[in-house]
C-alpha cells in the first residue's frame, strides 16, 4: 500500500479527483448558504447602505432589508428605461420586456416588516361631513338704535333726570330740563298769537289766516327746538309757557353718555345725552380670509361668552365687509342678535362658531397622506404585503380626515402609519420614481 502511495501515478489520479468533487461541493455549499433572490442588503432610511449580508445600518443602527434582484433590476431599469408600449402597462397588457411590470408600480413590504416599523392600516370609508368655523367677536349697539339729544339753542341744564351712564330708562321719560329764554320767548309768542286769532271777528277770514300761518311758524320753531306735539298741545290748551323744556327719551334703552352737570350751560350743538336701546345688539366678528367664501347672508351663528358659561345666543349674518384688514389679513362679519335681557353689553368679547353642513364624501385619515408638494400620494394594501401607490385628489380637511375627490374607492385600506418609512422603501423600489419624474 505504501509503495502504491509513492507512486507517481497513482498520485496523479488522486489530485484529478479532488478537483473534480470541489466545484460540486462548494456548488453545493453556495446553495444551502443563502437565497439567491436577494441582490444586496439596505436600510430603508438610508438606500444609499449597500450591504452583501445581513446586519445594522452603519448610520442609524436600524435592521438592513433585503433588495431582490427582481425588484434591483426594476429599479435600475427606471434610470435607463427600455422601449416599452406605455398604453399596454396602463391597459394592464404585459409588455416586452422581460420584468413584467405592474401599471400600478405596485412593490413589496413583507408583512413581518410592516409589523416591525409598526405600519397600520384604515379603510376608505363614505361620511358625512362637517366643517365648524370658529372666530371672536365684539358686541356694540345697532346705530340706528342709538338716540343722541343735542341742544337746538342756546340753554342752561335747569335739572337732571337720570344722574349717570348705565341707567335703564322707559319710553318718554325725562332725562332732563333745559331752561332757554329764547324758548320761552317763543312759547309766549305763540300764547299771544292764539289769544289774538279768538279775538278777531269770526267773519274776517283773511285775518283769522295770517294769524293761522304765524301760530303754525311758531310751532315749527319749538319743534326744531326738540319740543314735541304733546308738548306744543299742552301749551295750546293752558295757554301757560313752561320755563323749562323737559327732554324726554324716546325709546326703552339705557343711558350710555351723559356729557353735561346740571346748571352747566350749552351751546346750540352741545351734545347733552345718548341713550341706546340694547334689546338688538351687533357683533362684529372676525374671520380669515381663506373662510370668508364659506360665508353667506342669513347663515345662523351660536355666539356664547365667559360670562355665561353654557348659554348660546343665536344671530344671523347680516352683513359681511368686503373690505380686508391689511395687518390681521381678516374680514369682519356682521351678526343681529336678539338681546332683551341686556346680558350681551357694549364692547363685551364673545366666541363664534359656524357649523355647516358638507354633505358627503370619500374619506381617509390625515395621517394617510404623504404631500410631495405637487401631489398627495397614498399607500394601498394590496394584500400579501403588496402595496401600491396611488396619487389622490383632495377635497379639504375636515378635523383629523381630508375628503377625497378621486384616487381611491370605498372599501380600499392604505397605510394610516408608519407611510414615512413605506415611503422611503418605495423610492428604494424605485415604485414612486415615475412620480416624482413628472
Amino acid at each position: 500500500m505504501r509503495q502504491l502511495f509513492h507512486n507517481p501515478v497513482f498520485r496523479l489520479a488522486i489530485a484529478a479527483l479532488l478537483l473534480a468533487i470541489t466545484p460540486a461541493c462548494s456548488k453545493r455549499g453556495g446553495a444551502g448558504g443563502g437565497d439567491r433572490n436577494i441582490d444586496y442588503w439596505t436600510c430603508t432610511m438610508h438606500p444609499s447602505v449597500h450591504a452583501k449580508d445581513p446586519g445594522k445600518c452603519p448610520i442609524c443602527s436600524m435592521d438592513l432589508v433585503p433588495v431582490m434582484k427582481e425588484t434591483a433590476t426594476l429599479a435600475s431599469s427606471s434610470k435607463n428605461p427600455p422601449q416599452h408600449d406605455h398604453a399596454a402597462m396602463l391597459a394592464g397588457k404585459p409588455t416586452g420586456s422581460s420584468v413584467t411590470s405592474s401599471p400600478s408600480h405596485e412593490f413589496v413590504v413583507p408583512v413581518e416588516r410592516q409589523q416591525q416599523i409598526g405600519v397600520s392600516f384604515a379603510t376608505v370609508e363614505m361620511k358625512s361631513l362637517s366643517h365648524s368655523i370658529r372666530a371672536v367677536g365684539r358686541v356694540v349697539p345697532e346705530t340706528q338704535r342709538i338716540w343722541r339729544v343735542v341742544s337746538r339753542t342756546a340753554a342752561y341744564v335747569q335739572e337732571l333726570g337720570v344722574n349717570a351712564p348705565g341707567e335703564l330708562v322707559k319710553k318718554n321719560q325725562v332725562l332732563m330740563k333745559l331752561y332757554s329764554p329764547e324758548l320761552l320767548t317763543t312759547q309766549r309768542e305763540l300764547i299771544d298769537l292764539l289769544r289774538s286769532r279768538d279775538g278777531t271777528v269770526k267773519n274776517t277770514h283773511s285775518a283769522r289766516g295770517d294769524f293761522q300761518r304765524l301760530i303754525e311758524s311758531a310751532e315749527r320753531r319749538l319743534r326744531l327746538w326738540n319740543v314735541t306735539d304733546e308738548q306744543i298741545a299742552k301749551i295750546e290748551q293752558t295757554r301757560q309757557a313752561e320755563e323749562s323744556l323737559p327732554i324726554l327719551s324716546k325709546v326703552d334703552g339705557v343711558v350710555q353718555n351723559l356729557p353735561v352737570t346740571q346748571g352747566a350751560s350749552v351751546a346750540m350743538g352741545s351734545p347733552l345725552v345718548e341713550v341706546a336701546d340694547l334689546s338688538v345688539v351687533w357683533v362684529w366678528g372676525e374671520f380669515y380670509q381663506d373662510e370668508l367664501p364659506m360665508l353667506q347672508i342669513g347663515q345662523e351663528v351660536t355666539v356664547t361668552s365667559s360670562s355665561y358659561p353654557g348659554e348660546k345666543f343665536r344671530g344671523q349674518i347680516t352683513l359681511i365687509d368686503p373690505f380686508i384688514d391689511n395687518a390681521k389679513r381678516t374680514g369682519r362679519v356682521r351678526l343681529d342678535i336678539q338681546n332683551p335681557e341686556l346680558k350681551l353689553k357694549p364692547d363685551m368679547y364673545v366666541d363664534l362658531v359656524l357649523d355647516m353642513d358638507m354633505g358627503k364624501s370619500l374619506v381617509v385619515p390625515v395621517s394617510a397622506i404623504i404631500p410631495t408638494g405637487k401631489r398627495n400620494i397614498a399607500f394601498v394594501d394590496k394584500g400579501d404585503g403588496k402595496l401600491e401607490p396611488r396619487v389622490l385628489e383632495l377635497g379639504g380637511k375636515f378635523g383629523d380626515v381630508y375628503a377625497v375627490k378621486s384616487g381611491l374607492k370605498q372599501g380600499e385600506r392604505v397605510v394610516a402609519s408608519a407611510n414615512f418609512l413605506i415611503d422611503a422603501e418605495s423610492k428604494i423600489q424605485g415604485a414612486v420614481k415615475d412620480f416624482e419624474q413628472q
